[in-house]
């Protein structure tokens, strides 16, 4: 069985999501957003999770840094596309984005951004206060 998590950030808790292939929510919970809360909330569920989606925020690319050195699977998408997607849901909350992006990465109707290299970004700082 496939498992897909889904993870909708705020400043200080992001709501996670995880479904199965067949479109069953296994578990909602929610944890502080930094890279080891949610790794240890992740792997606490003890699931084989094929993707973990994380729309393109100010907070993602060390989320992303700090997920992927954990060794998870984790995918930053497209805002636009993902507004776009969630959109038509009634209720608009953070569990209910992350339910809907946990169904984004299960469909695989998503399309992946580049997260630049904590190197990059550190340079692009450099120059930026220069």
């Amino acid at each position: 069985m496939k498992y897909f998590a889904g993870l909708d950030v705020s400043l200080e808790e992001t709501a996670i999501c995880v479904v199965d292939e067949s479109s069953r929510i296994v578990k909602e919970t929610r944890a502080a957003s930094e890279p080891q809360a949610l790794s240890d909330a992740l792997r606490k569920l003890d699931l084989p999770l094929e993707r973990i989606g994380l729309e393109a925020c100010s907070l993602t690319a060390w989320l992303h840094d700090g997920l992927c050195a954990e060794g998870l699977p984790a995918i930053c998408i497209e805002t636009r596309q993902a507004n776009a997607a969630m959109k038509t849901m009634p209720n608009k909350t953070d569990r209910n984005d992350a339910r809907a992006l946990a169904q984004i990465m299960r469909t695989g109707w998503y399309r992946q951004v580049h997260v630049k290299s904590r190197q990059c970004r550190l340079w692009r700082a450099l120059l930026v206060a220069r």
